[in-house]
């Protein structure tokens, strides 16, 4: 029996990955901007939205360890796969509302999987850039096992978890299966900030339409939409702006409009 709460190692914490590997885990993983649930199948979504106690209407948070993942899962055009490129040489956590490849989508699981990783439009946000100890864990669990890395924010659904493992949530804490502890490593990527000021979520792009389908591309241009939309701003928001400016002559901002 493993110990509930261990410190991050600094690569692959060996234990998460015996538990995603199987079937039904769910874990507790420090990022860029707090703690997360990490899942890697139906049965730990399910754990996950028991645990949260949270609604299901929201698109899928899909943990990608590599661009070779994103790309074997998201559809994109060359211009969202550039622009998801130039931030991941950037390190910068980013995270776009993208349809499933087709290809992608018939691999999954008939089980109910789908109904819980995305939205009524088949679309899921997929991240990149979230944090070392989430980002070698998931990588490593498409490389080696094929499976999916899913994620939520660790705290009780509508309340941050301030960046520390304390605030997890009695609920979730005892819940879960693992927990990785890096109070140090959260409190890194924002120095300067408190637990009131810190961003405790990274920026959300939606690169479809309403209903779903890819924004089209630009090839430079004006006035084209649908166009990318900003729609929850977050860690390196400025940053993420200028990337923007630089891909897309046309975009919008418009936080909140999440779903």
């Amino acid at each position: 029996m493993i110990n509930k709460k261990v410190n991050w190692n600094g690569h692959v914490q060996p234990e998460a990955l015996d538990i995603l590997s199987a079937e039904g885990g769910m874990i507790i993983c420090p990022t860029k901007v707090g703690y997360i649930i990490m899942t890697s199948d139906k049965e730990g979504l399910e754990r996950k939205f028991e645990a949260k106690q949270r609604n299901r209407n929201k698109p899928g948070v899909v943990l990608c360890g590599s661009m070779e993942q994103l790309k074997a899962l998201a559809l994109m055009n060359p211009e969202i796969e550039a622009f998801y490129q130039s931030h991941w040489d950037a390190d910068i956590l980013l995270g776009c509302i993208l349809p499933w490849r087709e290809d992608a989508m018939e691999k999954l699981p008939d089980d109910g999987l789908k109904a819980l990783m995305m939205d009524g439009r088949q679309t899921s946000c997929f991240v990149i850039k979230f944090g070392k100890p989430g980002e070698t864990i998931a990588k490593a669990l498409w490389e080696k096992h094929h499976k999916f890395s899913f994620a939520s924010s660790a705290n009780p659904s509508g309340q941050g978890n301030r960046g520390m493992v304390e605030y997890i949530g009695e609920r979730i804490e005892e819940r879960a299966d693992l927990i990785i502890c890096a109070n140090d490593y959260v409190k890194s990527v924002q120095p300067d900030e408190t637990a009131d000021s810190r961003y405790e979520q990274g920026v959300m792009v939606s690169m479809v339409d309403n209903a779903g389908k890819l924004v089209p591309e630009q090839a430079g241009a004006r006035k084209i939409t649908p166009c990318p939309v900003l729609i929850r701003k977050g860690l390196d928001v400025n940053k993420i702006i200028n990337f923007m400016s630089s891909h897309f002559n046309t975009w919008d901002y418009r936080h909140g409009d999440y779903y």
